[in-house]
């Protein structure tokens, strides 16, 4: 083999290094313009917003107002779902019932109140 030969191998050996270790690089290479882009897109956005907000403030103000509204709506429904949900397996919740200070509940006083023997109260005669 002559020397010729030698360097010839040899740069097709590096050559082929070169290759397998760029095709590693570059899946990480796409990674770092599609977040390159996405920061390009973001500043963009963020300038054209800005230009935006400049000559309508009250558009704005108004869309900033709607979008919580609805953030607040989507958020009191996943609580009143959370609520309704089962706690653990087929267990469902049981909402207490409220009580007045005698230790009754209205169910059980309109009961009472129905019972024959008690009377109700009437109301009083005019004269």
């Amino acid at each position: 083999m002559s020397r010729l030969t030698i360097i010839t191998e040899r740069a097709l050996e590096l050559a082929s290094q070169a290759g397998s270790s760029l095709k590693q690089v570059v899946p990480s290479a796409d990674k770092l313009l599609q977040t390159g882009a996405a920061l390009g897109a973001v500043k963009t956005g963020a300038k054209v917003a800005r230009g935006f907000v400049r000559r309508n403030p009250v558009v704005a103000i108004a869309a900033a107002a709607g979008v919580g509204l609805l953030a607040f709506a989507a958020y009191h429904k996943r609580r009143q779902e959370a609520a309704k949900a089962p706690i653990e397996g087929k267990s469902k919740r049981i909402e207490a019932r409220k009580v007045n200070g005698a230790g009754k509940t209205a169910a059980s006083k309109r009961a009472a109140a129905r019972k024959p023997g008690r009377s109700a109260p009437s109301a009083p005669a005019d004269h």
